[in-house]
């Protein structure tokens, strides 16, 4: 979907019933499935190593990162629930909260999360397809987000809808982002980062560079409302492949699809034990060989590991990104 398709279905997305929206994306999603079967799920190229790469911390295999971007009231009245099943197993996640969506949000609630072991990111401002409009759209929304990155003590981005321009978002004061992916045809900017490993986008400086996470399972939302699979046996062959080739396994899910609630209340919804079965799959498949690490903390040691200690002069080794081609 090229950039003036997408101000188009962002602008009239408010009157088209959900319905139809759905119904719109699944008939595009099975000729976009057949086309690049190729490169998704699995995209071969995206599992070369970067220069200088050193392994992941403590001579863990490979590296497993659990976001939620909370889109909306409904997602946002689960956060509690999803975190403490996940608690429960063993895992920590990030969750990324939309500012200006559903209302204000609890700063009790994100230290208490935070308090748990979980990481808060900012999830756009609005979630209305406008962020990357034009650059003095996305820089007057800079500044709000940034006050919500400062009053949320947080140092975490994820773009609504992945949309994205990397240069751009180099104006937010983030350590790190998770806004592209490996590979993902079916997402309205489907320009993927073709790796499996994060990477460093350079706007010029190394003081206003950021770690950029590409998601690298598929996300629950493509998957379960899309595609309509009924089985997590794609994240399991995904997971397998990353695994085989030591990169960060990244998964973006949503409270908001998760039906926690009665079946026959859940339209475009699924059920979370599909998600529960993937965490069950890794801790028992993987035990002891996967580092489940926070987006912050997977930022942190990239940037000190892969960016700053292996750094001589003007010439950068590992992951990087000067510049962007995407949005806007």
């Amino acid at each position: 979907m090229n950039r003036i398709l997408i101000i188009l279905y962002y602008t009239f997305k408010p009157v088209i019933p959900r319905s139809l929206q759905l119904q719109l994306r699944r008939w595009i999603a099975r000729y976009q499935r057949r086309k690049y079967a190729h490169q998704w799920p699995i995209d071969v190229n995206a599992s070369v190593v970067p220069s200088g790469w050193g392994g992941w911390p403590k001579g863990k295999h490979f590296a497993l990162v659990l976001s939620h971007d909370v889109d909306t009231l409904k997602g946002y009245q689960s956060v509690s629930q999803l975190a403490a099943i996940e608690e429960k197993m063993g895992f920590r996640s990030a969750f990324n909260f939309v500012p200006e969506r559903y209302g204000p949000i609890s700063l009790s609630l994100l230290e208490e999360l935070k308090a748990r072991g979980f990481g808060i990111g900012v999830h756009g401002l609005k979630h209305d397809g406008k962020l990357f409009f034009s650059k003095d759209e996305f820089d007057r929304r800079a500044k709000r987000i940034n006050g919500y990155l400062k009053d949320w003590k947080s140092r975490g981005f994820s773009s609504p809808s992945m949309h994205h321009n990397l240069d751009w978002m180099a104006g937010l004061n983030i350590d790190y982002s998770s806004s592209t992916f490996d590979t993902d045809p079916f997402e309205p900017q489907p320009d993927g980062m073709g790796t499996i490993f994060p990477l460093w986008v350079s706007n010029g400086s190394p003081k206003k560079g950021y770690v950029e996470l590409p998601y690298t399972l598929p996300q629950d939302s493509t998957l379960f409302i899309i595609l309509r699979e009924k089985t997590i046996a794609i994240w399991k062959h995904k997971l397998d492949w990353i695994a085989q080739n030591g990169g960060m396994a990244f998964l973006n899910t949503h409270s908001d699809y998760m039906c926690f609630g009665m079946p026959n209340k859940c339209y475009g919804q699924y059920p979370p034990d599909y998600y529960l079965s993937f965490l069950d799959y890794v801790r028992k498949r993987y035990s002891g060989l996967y580092w489940n690490a926070l987006p912050g903390e997977v930022a942190h040691f990239w940037k000190t590991n892969m960016f700053l200690n292996r750094s001589k002069n003007a010439g950068i080794t590992g992951n990087t990104k000067e510049i962007d081609n995407g949005f806007g």
